[in-house]
């Protein structure tokens, strides 16, 4: 039935009468969000279990196995670069080839160790853990599909 502005007063969109999230809701016991607060913990549980999943725990020994050498190597060559810098001008400033010094090469060095670095990250995730990831959410999404009644 149209309302006084020529406008339908109701659209068959189901959505017409839904509130965005946290817009105009009520604050009261009439709110929907005591509904939503009561899966929250079970789905939590779930959370919990793969944490302490032993293939959780594998795929995040993995990455702390690369991750912790890989970060302590790098930091340690860019202090180095850094000490090397303001401590040993002399050093820095000798030339290798031309115009190029020392310091121009452990500059370059430093932007390729960042690439060589960013390469081995990937490879190692893709070859180490993505599939062993990629399982666990699988596995993590069913067993939340499942609490919330096969419902995405």
């Amino acid at each position: 039935m149209p309302s006084s502005n020529g406008r339908p007063e109701h659209y068959d969109d189901p959505w017409y009468d839904s509130l965005a999230s946290g817009w105009g809701e009520q604050a009261g016991p009439a709110a929907s969000v005591p509904a939503a607060r009561e899966e929250a913990p079970a789905a939590g549980d779930v959370y919990l279990e793969v944490q302490r999943s032993a293939a959780f725990q594998e795929v995040r020994s993995r990455y702390l196995r690369f991750v912790i050498p890989a970060v302590t190597g790098f930091l340690l060559w860019y202090v180095a670069y850094v000490v090397a810098a303001t401590t040993a001008p002399g050093l820095m400033a000798r030339p290798v080839v031309g115009a190029v010094n020392v310091a121009m090469l452990a500059g370059l060095g430093q932007f390729l160790s960042t690439f060589l670095l960013t390469w081995a990250y990937a490879r190692h995730a893709r070859l180490r853990r993505d599939r062993a990831a990629l399982e666990l959410r699988w596995d993590t999404q069913e067993l939340t599909r499942g609490m919330r009644g096969g419902a995405l």
